[in-house]
């Protein structure tokens, strides 16, 4: 009885448990540019840069503040390379300032893949030098 209880619970547990591939996965963040933790990014306009690892919907996007006052001021609307993974924001930089983003987040999930799966929370933090 033990035995056949204990094959009945691994036969069900082979089945529930599937082995996962990359493409059954949510997108990550692989590059940022400036990257992320970087002190000494140069202020004025620039392109901020977030490469995900698979195409990801277009016009669909969550740049959302890290916290009040964290996120520079935005130049026009973020796009997409035509790699259909990279992300572009332009922005205006002050110096000697602390940015923040969170790339999806608890609260906001659009950064998603083609299939519709939302890409996996991401903190990009980076600081301008002076002048």
């Amino acid at each position: 009885m033990k035995l056949t209880i204990l094959a009945i619970a691994t036969a069900l547990a082979l089945n529930l448990v599937h082995a996962q591939d990359i493409a059954s996965m949510p997108a990550v963040v692989v590059k940022t540019v400036p990257e992320s933790g970087a002190k000494d990014v140069a202020p004025g306009e620039m392109e901020i840069k977030v490469t995900f690892s698979k195409e990801m919907a277009d016009g669909s996007w969550s740049w959302s503040t890290a916290w009040q006052g964290s996120t520079p001021e935005g130049i026009g609307k973020p796009k997409y390379e035509k790699d259909g993974k990279t992300c572009v924001l332009k922005v205006k930089l002050e110096p000697n300032k602390s940015y923040g983003y969170w790339l999806n987040s608890q609260k906001f999930g659009n950064f998603k893949d083609k299939q519709g799966r939302a890409s996996v929370p991401y903190l990009l933090v980076f600081e301008t030098k002076g002048k």
